[in-house]
């Protein structure tokens, strides 16, 4: 991604939170929140590439820290359903047309889309990088480390949706949330996991054969 992108991306989420502070009133006032961590992960990646850092002291740590962060991103697409808050279908069964409903849809998809699209471009960018440090470009290895970071991610989307553990939370206060994450490997726990794993790579296919046809044409 060239530098022109990067700051389109970066005017765009600026843009966009302040947009949300004013606008999102509660229930949906979270979606700022929310945002702004999807929005952590994709400005991580920006600094992460091949040769950038050049020191592996500081490249695995940033690595890490995108790590940590990058379930927010998928994750706005689960605050999905906080639209039955809306109540959308009215007693016929039907949708209902209400402009508030659909104004809130709009914010949801808006915030959904950017941070779990730009968010599968990063990790298809942090992927490349880790591949390239430590399998010199094998194309193995690669699908592996990408099947890696998915599944922890999963694991991460766990944590924040029914655990709700925020990401920050780890770093303010990580001895409270210990027992909590000993204790949540459950039967349906890994379903949902192994669920929000092959939609992960399944999203993330359709992006990289996006992506590899236009390198070809």
């Amino acid at each position: 991604m060239n530098r022109r992108a990067r700051w389109e991306i970066r005017v765009f989420f600026v843009a966009w939170l302040i947009f949300l502070f004013f606008r999102a009133k509660d229930p949906f006032s979270f979606l700022v929140l929310n945002t702004f961590l999807g929005a952590i992960p994709i400005e991580l990646s920006f600094h992460i590439g091949r040769q950038r850092p050049k020191s592996g002291w500081l490249f695995w740590p940033l690595v890490l820290l995108w790590l940590l962060f990058y379930p927010n991103a998928p994750y706005l697409l689960t605050d999905l359903f906080h639209l039955s808050l809306l109540q959308p279908y009215a007693l016929s069964g039907l949708l209902r047309v209400t402009p508030h409903l659909w104004i809130y849809f709009t914010y949801m998809i808006v915030s959904a889309i950017s941070c779990t699209f730009l968010g599968f471009w990063s990790l298809n960018h942090v992927s490349d990088a880790i591949t390239h440090r430590l399998a010199k470009d094998n194309r193995w290895a690669r699908l592996l480390i990408v099947c890696v970071l998915t599944f922890l991610t999963a694991v991460g989307l766990y944590i924040g949706r029914f655990l709700r553990i925020h990401t920050v939370y780890l770093f303010l206060n990580p001895e409270q949330f210990v027992r909590p994450l000993l204790d949540m490997w459950n039967p349906n726990m890994w379903i949902f996991v192994i669920l929000m794993t092959f939609i992960q790579l399944f999203c993330y296919w359709i992006l990289y054969l996006i992506m590899s046809t236009q390198h070809e044409d």
